[in-house]
């Protein structure tokens, strides 16, 4: 089957990237968008475009009925959700596939067992993917039973809401004297903030590194890996330099995880593009959850193995299949990100206004994906991230070097950003080093 027009649900970059990957495919593109973004380059470029609603997002880019309407009334075969918003909703997934479109994406109850994080563990266990030490399960109420638990794992030890994600519905013990009342506060939040206070247990790693691998599967049974990517430079959970492949990661510890992850895809009958998340210490691998979209992240994983992964999920959602077999990937090089915020470099405000004056960087082995021109206003109505720059070199100090000098490039007037913080970190010792743990960037902000 041919995809001959996809509905992009999404805004941004990630709109943009994925209206380019449909143009080389000959497919067709619909944009959909909110009145605050009439003006984005997507919109302008897409072959028909649909207003949704107003600005907030609950009344656009979540608002499913509008978004499906908009497929209908345009007649379009496919949705593709992006990430974010709506990316991985089951919900939205179901209601998108019982509307008779293709869902570019996971089935629906992939995106539900991952989603929920107490049967994302069990089924990676059954998998035999490596996990963090844990309560195997949601906690009850009997306070002996949950004490014991926590004498069992060890602490320091972690209270997570199944429901959670973004860094929230998080609390850290210490000590076995606070753990049955950091039990009941998680509850109490994650009821309150995702409508389920179910909440596990799991040793808290005190100096991990955050290292996801990148797959891709036909939801068929055949399932590939395309090595792994260091996240590890964050601040508040929010990923903001990110590189492949990971520092210090030998090709044979890469093969055996890429090949658990690859088919643990296969068991699943999993379908499209996924990460594993993991932390790393030691030299051992814990899993802490897969995200059933494409990644902020993913041009890092195109660079070093060229395999555009947007157009694999437009191939895979045809029908078309794997394009890849395991034996085709090959790592080569290196390649670093830094996420471009709208924000005030130091206070981390965000910063909505006009861009006056912009200047993209060039050069060997720079990528730029952005949707920003000049002139363009950066609304106040959403994520602050602005563009994406990539550098590529035949190893990690030529991408360094290269991602400097593109820092030192590009122009962005009329708003702040927070180009100041990237350099600062990349000429950072430690960083420049590789391996630093999650805790970096917060302690080296003085966050910690």
């Amino acid at each position: 089957m041919n995809l001959d027009k996809v509905v992009i649900a999404n805004r941004g970059e990630i709109a943009l990237r994925i209206l380019r990957a449909c143009r080389e495919l000959g497919i067709r593109t619909v944009a959909v968008h909110s009145t605050a973004d009439r003006d984005l380059k997507h919109v302008r470029l897409a072959d028909e475009s649909v207003c949704i609603g107003p600005p907030p997002s609950a009344q656009s880019y979540l608002n499913i009925p509008a978004i499906i309407s908009a497929a209908e009334v345009t007649d379009a075969q496919a949705i593709h959700p992006g990430y974010g918003f709506l990316s991985e909703n089951a919900d939205f997934a179901e209601q998108v596939e019982r509307s008779g479109f293709i869902f570019i994406g996971p089935r629906p109850d992939t995106i539900r067992t991952m989603g929920d994080k107490v049967a994302a563990i069990r089924a990676m266990k059954e998998a035999g993917v490596p996990c963090v030490p844990g309560s195997d399960g949601p906690l009850g109420d009997d306070p002996d039973v949950n004490l014991e638990f926590g004498r069992n794992i060890g602490y320091p030890v972690i209270i997570k809401a199944a429901g959670g994600g973004g860094g929230r519905g998080m609390r850290v013990v210490h000590t076995e004297a606070n753990l049955l009342s950091a039990i009941a506060l998680t509850q109490a939040e994650a009821g309150a903030a995702f409508g389920n206070s179910m909440v596990y247990m799991e040793k808290f790693l005190e100096h991990p590194r955050h290292v996801e691998f990148q797959v891709l599967a036909d939801g068929e049974g055949g399932a590939i890996h395309l090595g792994e990517r260091d996240c590890s430079i964050q601040r508040r959970h929010q990923k903001v330099v990110e590189e492949a492949p990971a520092p210090g990661i030998s090709a044979e510890l890469r093969a055996t995880m890429g090949e658990r992850c690859a088919k643990a895809c296969a068991k699943l009958r999993y379908r499209g593009a996924g990460t594993f998340e993991f932390l790393y210490q030691d030299g051992e691998f814990y899993f802490i959850e897969m995200n059933t979209r494409v990644q902020v992240e993913h041009p890092v994983t195109e660079m070093i193995t060229g395999v555009d992964i947007v157009k694999e999920q437009l191939c895979i959602a045809a029908g078309q299949g794997l394009s890849y077999k395991q034996s085709d990937i090959k790592i080569s090089g290196h390649a670093l990100e830094c996420r471009i915020n709208a924000e005030d470099p130091r206070s981390f405000m965000p910063s909505p206004g006009t861009i006056q004056i912009f200047h993209s960087p060039g050069g060997p082995g720079i990528r730029w994906d952005s949707h920003i021109y000049n002139g363009y206003r950066v609304p106040p109505n959403y994520d602050s991230m602005i563009g994406k720059l990539i550098a590529y070199g035949a190893d990690r100090d030529t991408a360094l070097a290269r991602m400097r000098g593109a820092l030192a490039e590009i122009v962005v007037d009329g708003i702040k950003t927070n180009i100041p913080l990237h350099q600062d970190i990349c000429a950072d010792a430690s960083f420049m080093q590789g391996g630093t743990d999650i805790h970096y960037l917060e302690k080296k902000l003085g966050m910690k």
